[in-house]
């Protein structure tokens, strides 16, 4: 009889939800009027259709209903529960986010799983899964569409045999929790120490994933006491900008040896120690290049500000194991023998972005330049040549190659001192590429007025205004040409196209 009182109490608050015949108005206020009394709406989760969860979550995360929480977590029908949707854009409390948590804890202390429990992933990333609360509230759909979830199996003990045991109970496959890091100093919170506590305590039967990484200004102790936490595999983005000296990077090379799903690598600004001796330093190179033999999977490769990659750069690319999508080497100093080694390494050979922004290749000969555009041709769409120091008779060496690389779809030099003429020979080695739609080019060194790199307006726009009648005349008035260059006294960037936007220096006072 009491079974059947609550089934019909249920079946009043929700007005036979058989189908979603009613108002969505009416849904939700049949969900606040069952949180109105927790206990009922607690004892209800046995009988409630799945497809009601959503719903009924929702309401009490936002009303703040912990006791529902807690039991709506070790009842929850789905295999992930996206939890970091709703904690986006809003202030979280900290009671209930600990609910969730400790609703997990509980879950995983059983002996006995319950019957209807399928959670194996509590999703706190804010970017993932975005539709899925909005879908099982809102859609009209019968729903008998939606079937069941098979009821899960409880842990059992083998059979004796001969009147013994065989082996203990089998373990749980363990639960996932997702997130995205960032570590950075004064980053804990009481919600991820909280977080922390219960992974450390459940490490066996709880798994900490994290896709993304990032790694700011904190203790190197500090990160490795995190990252002991953390399924290192399931790693794929990692940035770590840390301002570290070279000891430091070493000691955190064996942590990045372990992610070995890692798609995508940002490492910048690591600056020289005056504390260690050459033969420590090269230890220290070696024992980071060595991680990259356990990289399989690495796809995209950005390096910033790295003192020690001149002339160790094939000691890098001899670690890598297959060739990458993105190589992006930018304000590092590198030497000709460095520049021969890229052009001739096999993992730039399906190169789609190449930046060597800010490296000074002044003093390179244009042919080794030349036989790297050679080498990406196939495959490179996006090429960044920014503040390079290239020359007008470095960049006509490159301009036969650079009519070569069929798929490039955006080309930027800014920042190089390039003279009118040697941009129209540009213009008409670069018409033939049917997808190269942008370039961003260094204004013409007949635009200053000085040395100083003071810029005479009405003489940039006439040039410019050249360049777009050549596009013209050649059938290529869609390519759009955007002029920039640093400021020498601010270090602002002054564009054309076709109105300047000047740099604060130009503005009146």
């Amino acid at each position: 009889m009491e079974r059947r009182h609550l089934r019909t109490c249920i079946q009043s608050r929700f007005i036979s939800m058989s189908v979603w015949t009613s108002p969505r108005r009416l849904v939700d206020l049949a969900g606040q009027s069952l949180l109105k009394n927790e206990a009922l709406a607690i004892a209800a989760l046995e009988m409630l259709p799945r497809e009601l969860f959503p719903l009924l979550f929702t309401a009490a995360f936002d009303g703040r209903h912990n006791q529902t929480l807690k039991a709506m977590v070790q009842a929850w029908p789905f295999t992930c529960l996206p939890l970091g949707v709703l904690m986006k854009g809003q202030q979280l409390h900290v009671d209930t986010f600990k609910a969730v948590l400790d609703g997990v804890d509980v879950l995983l202390a059983q002996e006995v799983r319950p019957r209807r429990w399928k959670l194996k992933v509590l999703d706190l990333r804010k970017n993932s899964h975005q539709d899925f609360w909005t879908v099982w509230s809102g859609k009209r759909v019968s729903l008998c569409s939606f079937p069941e979830p098979e009821a899960a199996q409880p842990m059992r003990k083998k059979r004796k045999v001969d009147g013994s045991s065989t082996e203990a109970e089998q373990p749980l496959t363990p639960m996932e929790v997702l997130v995205d890091l960032s570590l950075k100093e004064g980053a804990y919170d009481e919600l991820f120490t909280h977080l922390i506590e219960i992974v450390r305590r459940k490490k066996d039967v709880l798994h900490l994933c994290c896709k993304k990484l990032k790694i700011f200004a904190m203790p190197v102790q500090n990160i490795k006491m995190i990252l002991k936490m953390v399924q290192l595999d399931s790693i794929e983005d990692l940035e770590v900008t840390c301002t570290w000296k070279l000891p430091t990077l070493a000691k955190f090379s064996p942590h990045l040896s372990q992610m070995s799903n890692l798609r995508r690598l940002l490492l910048a600004h690591i600056h020289p120690s005056s504390f260690i001796s050459p033969e420590k330093e090269e230890q220290c190179i070696a024992q980071f290049t060595a991680q990259f033999l356990n990289l399989h999977c690495l796809q995209d490769l950005y390096v910033d500000s790295l003192f020690f990659l001149r002339g160790r750069l094939d000691q890098l690319l001899r670690c890598m194991m297959n060739p990458l999508e993105t190589l992006s080497i930018t304000n590092c100093w590198l030497s000709e023998g460095d520049v021969t080694h890229l052009s001739q390494s096999p993992s730039i050979s399906q190169l789609s972005v190449l930046s060597l922004s800010g490296v000074m290749l002044t003093e390179i000969n244009p042919e080794l330049l030349q036989a790297l555009l050679e080498r990406t041709s196939a495959t490179l769409q996006d090429l960044d040549l920014d503040e390079c120091g290239i020359m007008d008779t470095q960049l006509l060496v490159l301009l036969p190659s650079l009519s070569h690389c069929s798929q490039l779809t955006t080309l930027s030099f800014c920042g190089n001192p390039i003279s009118m003429s040697v941009l129209e020979s540009l213009v008409h080695h670069v018409i033939g590429l049917n997808n190269l739609s942008h370039v961003l080019y260094p204004v013409p060194m007949e635009s200053y007025e000085d040395v100083n790199g003071t810029l005479d307006l009405g003489r940039l726009a006439f040039l410019h205004t050249r360049l777009r009648e050549l596009l013209c005349e050649l059938g290529r008035p869609g390519m759009v040409w955007l002029s920039a260059n640093p400021c020498p006294h601010c270090g602002d960037r002054t564009f054309y196209d076709p109105d300047p936007i000047l740099c604060p220096c130009f503005m009146p006072a």
